[in-house]
């Protein structure tokens, strides 16, 4: 039976009133909360759940899944080296204090940069620094003069040019143009960050290690040419 149009719209409206909550606030009128921000410059912590995670949620390709996670490993990262430079800057020489508090503020500024990008792409990202480097950080503890100034030097050295690599890959291929942009930003400042260290090491009359070869970038290398047959 076909029912009149004025008796479908009296329905549709009475199942409307029904399923809408006591109180609820019109939907024109909705406003998005505020984001908290957590005490590593706007990382949000691990446990917040006003952030939904959306790390391998469907639709999303391959390469957007990478893009998350590169977030997520960055910022790991900057974290330990924030913590790292914080403690380089009360046991460190007075160069190498110096050095560490240009750290500190660098990465704190890169976290929350980091930060922006991950809101914009509804990242969660995480609040502590990683296994290796909290057992780096245990280790420097436990030194003092000229061999923690070695340790902290060469272990800073190392960890710039592995990023350097992961930034320079990721920057060939991000999906977002937000978080390439910030990829490269960011490169600068830790190409930045290698001048200091030699010239610190050069002052302390500490010998670093030679900078391995870099491996190949294989999303930068051409595609193979088909042979004609």
């Amino acid at each position: 039976m076909l029912l009149p149009p004025v008796l479908v719209a009296q329905t549709d409206q009475s199942a409307m009133q029904q399923t809408e909550p006591q109180g609820a606030m019109p939907s024109g009128d909705v406003q998005a909360a505020p984001v908290p921000t957590g005490a590593t410059g706007g990382v949000l912590p691990e446990t917040s759940g006003s952030m939904r995670e959306t790390l391998g949620a469907p639709g999303l390709t391959g390469r957007q899944m990478a893009d998350k996670e590169f977030l997520r490993n960055a910022t790991t990262e900057g974290i330990g080296d924030v913590k790292l430079g914080q403690l380089a800057g009360e046991k460190g020489s007075p160069a190498v204090k110096t050095f560490a508090q240009k750290i500190v503020a660098d990465h704190e500024t890169m976290n929350k940069d980091l930060a922006k990008v991950a809101d914009s792409m509804g990242v969660l990202l995480p609040g502590k620094i990683s296994k290796d480097e909290q057992a780096e950080y245990d280790k420097l503890n436990g030194l003092s003069g000229k061999a923690f100034d070695t340790e902290y030097l060469t272990f800073i050295l190392k960890a710039h040019w592995t990023k350097l690599h992961d930034y320079y890959m990721e920057a060939s291929v991000a999906n977002d143009t937000g978080l390439a942009a910030e990829v490269v930003k960011d490169m600068r400042v830790m190409h930045d960050h290698l001048g200091m260290i030699n010239q610190v090491a050069s002052q302390e009359g500490i010998t670093l290690p030679p900078r391995p070869p870099r491996p190949a970038n294989p999303a930068a290398e051409p595609a193979p040419v088909a042979k004609k047959k």
